[in-house]
């Protein structure tokens, strides 16, 4: 008797160790979010801004789009913001847009934000995390170079200073 509640014991421990096993297998191996290569074509997206507007980045074909990732919580992104939008005046004539993609945030508060800062460069709100997922990003903020060719051509994370910003908007100018 002893001696089968050892074997019957072994087996359930055993079984338990393999599921355990599988487990941290299965969650260490799991693909990560793979950010947007330099040199791809940026993928496709189409987001309202908080006018209105609908924007897809494949309409801005034949300009360079600075695409920045941002949230209101974010001191960083707080602190950039003014220096991505007085670039934006002297680059938006010269074929350089940008877009920016606000995470997860209620209206209200990007665009008390918005009004607070006088930005008014498109703000869009990806409310359900779907352009960020595609793109890869996870932390803020997070800024994609695209050139008038749809291809990635620079990414950066973390706060930009008005000098980076300015570099950068010359970088994707067609």
């Amino acid at each position: 008797m002893k001696k089968r509640r050892l074997v019957i014991r072994s087996i359930i421990l055993l079984v338990l160790g393999a599921a355990v096993a599988y487990s941290l297998y299965a969650n260490l191996t799991k693909d990560k979010k793979q950010k947007v290569a330099e040199g791809e074509i940026a993928p496709d997206f189409a987001l309202v801004d908080m006018q209105g507007n609908k924007h897809r980045l494949s309409d801005y074909r034949g300009q360079g789009v600075f695409l920045n990732f941002w949230g209101t919580w974010c001191p960083p992104c707080k602190k950039e913001m003014p220096y991505i939008n007085n670039q934006y005046h002297q680059y938006k004539d010269n074929g350089v847009q940008v877009l920016s993609v606000d995470i997860q945030e209620p209206e209200l508060a990007v665009n008390q934000f918005a009004e607070r800062l006088k930005l008014d460069f498109p703000i869009m709100i990806d409310k359900d995390k779907e352009v960020m997922n595609v793109y890869g990003v996870d932390l803020l903020p997070a800024t994609f170079l695209i050139d008038k060719d749809g291809k990635v051509v620079g990414y950066n994370t973390g706060e930009l200073t008005e000098y980076k910003v300015k570099e950068f908007m010359e970088k994707i100018k067609p």
